[in-house]
């Protein structure tokens, strides 16, 4: 088995904006000592320097890629949209959308991490890697077409499946989002579309507020080929695993996808500063191992991860190990430092039986 795992040292210099967390700064709002948004290169490096630490990065086929052509981009994002992110990030950055600043040079930068997620989608779909990580940054799945928000810059996953299929002939994809927060942009963009089966598992009313409702299913031909899963804060390994198990794969044995793809946020990871989800690094690398598992038994194990959110800088490195040894059958450990304090803090019996209960209705009504 190859995995790959493909990166670049400049997708961790992307930055911009007068932030103080997540509001601008003025008014009241008063600027941070080390100031910014909460998504910031530096989990993304750290997970790198981990890998490379233990020996995991010397197992896979590391690479890096071209920027997206921008004939690939505009299979997802209009003309006018593209051409008023290049003239701001020429002229120096700026912001376009909601909580999407970036610095000169930000086009680009967000065209090399689509670029990262077309290359992996890629070499999965014509058999020159077994599976692959892309550690793409800034992430995409919040993006729509024209409108950028929640720090996504361009549809990284959605742009690589259309140009895949444009080139390559890619047929029926599963987007299965687990980052913490409803993947709307990959939704909006899909939500009328039968060949794209998109399962957002997210907590629900984080963000954005206003979607990721169980009964969003889709529209026309899209219809069922939409699902949202919104747990409550604090739903643990348990309840992830329960969806994973008893929602994501019925659902993919029915689509039989030609190709996975998961939207790999580890924000719903037990110590993120923008969640409450208690997910540990095993609940993470139990998920991906089943989620390898039904790649095997659909696609030949064509499966692709795509680095999304994920906002602790001591914590997503650890998840980000586990998942990505998982995925690569590696047996190269990075022990989960919280592990022990994070046993004792997943979900009481009492939750965890209401949580089981709400999995089960929730499989009812997406899959009947």
């Amino acid at each position: 088995m190859t995995t790959g795992f493909f990166w670049d040292e400049r997708c961790f210099w992307h930055a911009g904006g007068n932030y103080a967390f997540t509001l601008p700064i003025g008014g009241l709002v008063q600027p941070m000592a080390a100031g910014g948004l909460p998504e910031s290169p530096e989990t993304k490096r750290r997970l790198k320097n981990l890998m490379d630490v233990t020996g995991l990065t010397a197992e896979l086929a590391a690479q890096g890629a071209a920027p997206a052509a921008r004939d690939d981009l505009l299979r997802v994002h209009p003309a006018s949209y593209l051409y008023e992110f290049q003239r701001l990030s020429d002229a120096g950055g700026g912001e376009l959308g909601l909580r999407t600043p970036f610095a000169r040079g930000g086009y680009e930068i967000a065209a090399l991490s689509a670029g990262l997620t077309i290359a992996a989608v890629e070499q999965v779909w014509t058999g020159a890697l077994t599976n692959a990580y892309a550690l793409s940054r800034p992430p995409g799945h919040h993006c729509l077409p024209d409108f950028p928000n929640g720090f996504c810059l361009l549809a990284n996953i959605a742009v690589a499946i259309e140009t895949a299929k444009a080139k390559h002939g890619l047929g029926r994809v599963a987007v299965i989002d687990w980052d913490v927060h409803h993947g709307n942009g990959t939704e909006a963009i899909f939500y009328d579309r039968d060949d794209v089966l998109t399962i957002s598992i997210h907590q629900e009313g984080n963000y954005p507020l206003n979607t990721g409702a169980l009964a969003d299913r889709g529209k026309g031909a899209g219809v069922g080929y939409n699902m949202n899963v919104p747990l409550p804060a604090g739903a643990g390994d348990s309840a992830y695993l329960a969806v994973t198990d008893q929602i994501v794969r019925p659902a993919l044995d029915r689509f039989r996808p030609e190709m996975i793809v998961v939207a790999c946020g580890f924000d719903a990871a037990a110590v993120d500063p923008l969640a409450r989800m208690l997910v540990t690094a095993s609940g993470f690398a139990q998920m991906t191992a089943r989620i390898r598992d039904a790649a095997a038994a659909h696609c030949d194990g064509r499966l692709v991860l795509v680095h999304e959110g994920g906002y602790s800088e001591v914590y997503v490195p650890f998840c980000g190990h586990a998942t990505i040894a998982t995925l690569a059958g590696s047996a190269i450990a990075a022990p989960d430092p919280l592990a022990e304090t994070l046993r004792v803090r997943q979900p009481g019996e009492r939750f965890d039986a209401f949580l089981q209960a709400e999995v089960a209705r929730m499989a009812k009504d997406l899959l009947g």
